[in-house]
């Protein structure tokens, strides 16, 4: 397995608004959004977890996340002015959590995709005290 194989995308891609979009927040819109937003970017995440944020909190980091995406900064503030502006805000708030997420935390979302397989035979201990059979085969 390659090195390249190992890395997660550069950004994040989900239905919101009129559609799939992508976003990400490199360094140079996490420095935007922190000037606009008057806290670093874990103090917004933790804003928005504790349901105290403010209405450019939403706005700027969908509209910095659209535009590390890929969008044309026209395209992204028209986007957020037909999806956000004039709607309800608090939909607005989990896209905005997944957007910093994705740039702060190391894998955020990990355990998403896991199945796990309730059939799959579990491993423990063998309370005996012999080193031959270290593990014993249990249907749990």
């Amino acid at each position: 397995m390659g090195f390249d194989a190992l890395m997660r995308p550069a950004h994040l891609e989900f239905d919101w608004g009129d559609g799939p979009h992508r976003f990400a927040l490199p360094i140079k819109q996490l420095r935007e959004l922190q000037e606009r937003t008057g806290v670093g970017p874990y103090a917004l995440y933790r804003r928005l977890l504790s349901h105290d944020w403010r209405a450019d909190d939403l706005l700027e980091t969908l509209r910095l996340g659209l535009i590390g995406g890929g969008a044309p900064p026209v395209e992204a503030l028209r986007l957020v002015r037909l999806h956000v502006e004039g709607e309800a805000l608090v939909p607005n708030v989990d896209p905005a959590l997944r957007i910093l997420a994705w740039a702060l935390l190391p894998d955020p979302g990990a355990g998403d995709e896991i199945e796990t397989d309730k059939k799959k035979p579990k491993r423990r201990r063998s309370r005996t005290s012999s080193t031959s059979e270290p593990f014993t085969e249990t249907a749990s």
